[in-house]
């Protein structure tokens, strides 16, 4: 059992390196090279945010929102393609977002996926589109753990607790939960789900009594989700773009262009990462999101 233990620490390490350590050195070096690189305030009064891969940590996130905050930014665009990922960092975005977005226009663009948390995430800006392929939605919570009770069992290892509070082993993966603990951690998706459709329907204006048409957690072409009123409409980024320059009522827009050493770390990041996540893919079926 301490085994499998350190195994699922090992992988749980490495993504929790990646998304709160890793990331955020990368974002210190470039903010230092900024600085560094340029005396002078940069005259860019719009910026693309990218939102993308599982929401593991919301903190690289938030700097960011925070920083387009800027007075001389007038509106954001937040470029999103996420499988979605944590309840809780996802929440954490979409209120940074709805706050940015009584500043200035905020507009949410769906270029690949949109779904689950990262759904979430961006029914906080003002508008929401889509690339026509993209997909929408899911709109749904789960809780899965593996039952590991079998292998304990066929390799000779057995478990040895002890704890105060009933339900303090609740979703273990040493067994099979009894009817409690199933029981609680039903209500507790239950009450996660009413906060997600709750806030869905209320951002998006959506009646909670047909949530059934439109958060059972299925994931929606672009086009059924305009018509399920998911998105405000469909359009190429080129295109979310001017009209975010409209909304912004700049009169001559200039987008942030981040330098070349920041897009050559950030490639760097990206590639590294997904190198990591691949090779544990390839060799562990224990960890999925």
């Amino acid at each position: 059992m301490q085994l499998l233990k350190s195994i699922f620490a090992f992988i749980k390490g490495i993504f929790k390196f990646i998304n709160e350590y890793f990331k955020s050195m990368i974002f210190v070096l470039i903010v230092l090279f900024i600085i560094a690189s340029s005396g002078e305030k940069s005259s860019a009064n719009l910026i693309e945010i990218s939102l993308e891969g599982a929401i593991m940590d919301e903190r690289e996130l938030l700097t960011q929102i925070d920083l387009a905050k800027d007075p001389n930014i007038k509106g954001v665009l937040i470029n999103i393609d996420s499988p979605g990922g944590e309840m809780s960092a996802s929440v954490a975005i979409s209120d940074a977002i709805k706050e940015l977005s009584t500043l200035k226009p905020v507009i949410a663009y769906a270029s690949g996926t949109m779904a689950s948390g990262s759904y979430y995430a961006g029914i906080g800006a003002d508008k929401i589109y889509a690339n026509r392929a993209s997909f929408i939605g899911s709109i749904g919570v789960i809780m899965q753990t593996p039952n590991t009770e079998e292998l304990a069992k066929k390799i000779g290892i057995s478990t040895q607790v002890v704890k105060a509070g009933e339900f303090k082993e609740a979703g273990t993966f040493t067994r099979s939960w009894n009817s409690d603990e199933r029981a609680a951690l039903q209500g507790l998706v239950d009450k996660s789900y009413e906060l997600f459709t709750s806030d869905v329907a209320n951002a998006r204006g959506l009646d909670l009594n047909s949530s059934k048409q439109w958060a059972n957690a299925r994931v929606f072409l672009a086009q059924q989700a305009l018509n399920l009123g998911l998105i405000d409409g469909i359009m190429s980024i080129n295109s979310a773009k001017k009209e975010l320059e409209i909304l912004s009522g700049v009169a001559t827009p200039i987008w942030y262009e981040a330098p070349m050493v920041q897009k050559f770390i950030n490639n760097i990041a990206k590639q590294s990462a997904n190198l990591i996540i691949t090779t544990l893919s390839q060799r562990s079926i224990l960890w999925q999101w």
